[in-house]
């Protein structure tokens, strides 16, 4: 198991790396605006699945032979992003299953969890710099004198935690701004801010 010393020094640590806004809590704000928290969290669970896998792979050497085909990152960035930006942009016009409906009687009848497990999944997996922040962030964490699993399992439990805890604090943040602009009816305003967060969330994967 790991020692208090390194728990001491990777908790801050990893908390001030996952609050800091990106594309994930980017997504998760988007989300949070139009289809509310509780659906969020089928999001959520793709990008917790994702980064779990990120960091698991990173620690056991299998991420540092994915970076050397960026090939198949550039592919998976570019379909990944243009995925988000046609829901962003879907998200501006006020149509599909992610925008706020302006009858309140069809709100979120439409949004299916398996698509938003995947939007959350390609968003933390298709991101080579995560990768790299893995490769490089992780393995200092790892005592090499006792056994990888127990450890490796405690810091992805950890990391899995504060990003999630992240992600709900962005979702909500999003869920409440989008209740002050409620406040006017406006909700097509509501549709365009989050749907300009989609969008960047694509070009930020596609073009990062």
């Amino acid at each position: 198991m790991l020692n208090s010393g390194l728990l001491a020094a990777f908790v801050p640590t990893f908390m001030v790396v996952s609050f800091t806004p990106g594309m994930c809590m980017t997504l998760a704000m988007s989300m949070g605006m139009t289809i509310g928290v509780r659906k969020a969290l089928w999001m959520m669970l793709g990008e917790l699945t994702g980064v779990g896998l990120v960091a698991t792979s990173s620690v056991i050497g299998v991420a540092a032979i994915m970076l050397q085909a960026p090939e198949f990152f550039t592919w998976f960035k570019w379909i990944g992003g243009a995925y988000l930006g046609w829901l962003g942009i879907q998200m501006w016009q006020s149509k599909g299953s992610l925008a706020m409906p302006e009858n309140p009687d069809n709100y979120n009848r439409n949004t299916k969890p398996w698509a938003l497990i995947s939007q959350g999944f390609v968003t933390a997996v298709a991101n080579p710099k995560g990768w790299a922040f893995f490769v490089v962030f992780l393995p200092p964490f790892i005592d090499v004198d006792k056994p990888m699993a127990p450890q490796l399992v405690v810091l992805t439990l950890l990391l899995l935690s504060i990003e999630f805890v992240s992600l709900l604090l962005y979702a909500n943040g999003g869920k409440a701004l989008a209740k002050m602009l409620t406040k006017t009816s406006n909700v097509k305003t509501i549709n365009r801010v989050s749907g300009t967060l989609m969008i960047g969330v694509g070009l930020w994967l596609a073009l990062g």
